[in-house]
């Protein structure tokens, strides 16, 4: 067994996981810089829902463009470059929030923040390809999807508990340190997120394709639409799961909105399994699965046939195998990313397929939005289990192609 071929030792795969996971959860962290504040930022400007909810249009927006083209950022400077700058952009957000005097500096806010959520796809997985070992892949995506939620989890917590207590710009300057401190630990771990030794003596040993060769690849559009599918199914559920329970099963409003509480907890308890299962079947199959089962549960929702008792159960259960999936996920877009162009491309190629996932979140209100206003809860129920079955339909393509 050669140098490049032992096992990584495994507090070194610990470091690498752990700062990527900080980082993974900062962003998912600022997605809701604005939106937790939405009720002060409201009143002190005078907004509307149409136009407050814009300022998160224009940070998905450039989140999904930018996720594109940090990838080519990525394979030219580095994951380690492209994400101290990324965070460095939330940390300016939250400045620039703290000092916004009108509606202009909410969307510029919104740009900047978007600008720091694009890299972190791109940077995150190839840091994890590049530095953690076969064995422990599962484990790395698992621990990094789970971080992004535990990230959601805080931000409310964290950003409404100063604003009661100081206000909202004292709130915002307070997100602005906690990005501040996730660029102190990128800077002080900087080894464990570096391009390895030898990376660039092996990325010449590469075979030499075109830059733009992988947009010919159909296993890259295939994960494309994958995570588009996906996304676009969890925003359905994220945007509308409380409003959707009330009408169909008559929940109270704190009943629904536990319904989507739960169902972000058994997502987390299905990633954590879902990175020991990833690790021992064909992903393709376990997406499959895993997606499927969602997919019938979500079905069975709409079908108003099962006491209110019963609901949270079934969210939890849809969030659940949904997770699953997840590692999974992450694992097979390695497989397409590497089967032709190598792990030159890990950059370019991730932040290509997951620009899928903002335009999914983007796209959700208005696909399911005229849905909703119509009363038709239960077709949105079913929309979503579409969406899951096509992203089925997608992961298995995937699998055979790379």
């Amino acid at each position: 067994m050669t140098t490049a071929t032992l096992p990584t030792p495994a507090h070194r795969d610990l470091e690498t996981i752990t700062v990527i996971g900080v980082a993974h959860g900062v962003s998912h962290f600022f997605h809701l810089l604005l939106p937790t504040l939405f009720p002060w930022l409201m009143a002190d400007f005078d907004l509307s829902y149409t136009a407050i909810g814009m300022t998160m249009t224009v940070f998905f927006v450039v989140s999904g463009i930018g996720q594109a083209l940090a990838g080519f950022l990525v394979d030219r400077y580095g994951a380690a470059r492209v994400l101290g700058a990324g965070i460095s952009c939330f940390a300016l957000a939250g400045v620039l929030l703290h000092f916004a005097s009108g509606y202009a500096m909410l969307i510029a806010v919104a740009v900047l923040a978007g600008l720091g959520n694009c890299v972190f796809h791109p940077a995150d997985f190839t840091v994890l390809n590049r530095h953690v070992s076969q064995a422990r892949l599962g484990h790395a995506f698992s621990v990094h999807g789970l971080s992004g939620n535990l990230g959601w989890a805080a931000a409310p917590l964290f950003m409404t508990g100063l604003a009661d207590a100081y206000g909202w710009r004292q709130a915002a300057l307070g997100a602005a340190l906690v990005a501040v401190a996730a660029l102190a630990l990128l800077f002080w771990r900087r080894a464990a997120i570096a391009d390895p030794a030898g990376h660039a003596a092996a990325q010449a040993d590469q075979p030499k394709v075109s830059t733009l060769a992988f947009l010919r690849s159909p296993p890259v559009w295939l994960c494309f639409l994958f995570f588009f599918f996906i996304t676009a199914a969890f925003g359905a559920i994220q945007n509308f799961a409380s409003p959707i329970l009330q009408a169909l099963y008559g929940l109270t409003l704190h009943s629904a909105a536990l319904g989507l509480s739960v169902y972000m907890i058994g997502s987390a308890c299905g990633i954590i399994l879902g990175g020991f299962l990833a690790q021992k079947s064909e992903h393709d199959q376990l997406i499959a699965g895993a997606l499927g089962l969602a997919a019938l549960l979500a079905i069975l929702l709409a079908s108003e046939l099962l006491p209110a008792w019963s609901i949270l159960g079934l969210m939890a259960g849809i969030g659940f195998f949904s997770g699953i999936a997840g590692p999974s996920r992450d694992l097979l877009v390695r497989r397409a990313a590497t089967a032709r162009f190598g792990k030159a491309a890990f950059g370019r190629i991730y932040g290509f397929v997951y620009s899928g996932l903002d335009l999914g979140l983007a796209t959700a209100p208005l696909i399911f939005g005229g849905l909703m206003d119509a009363g038709s809860f239960g077709k949105v129920l079913i929309g979503i289990a579409v969406l899951q079955s096509l992203a089925i339909a997608t992961a298995l393509r995937v699998g055979k192609a790379a």
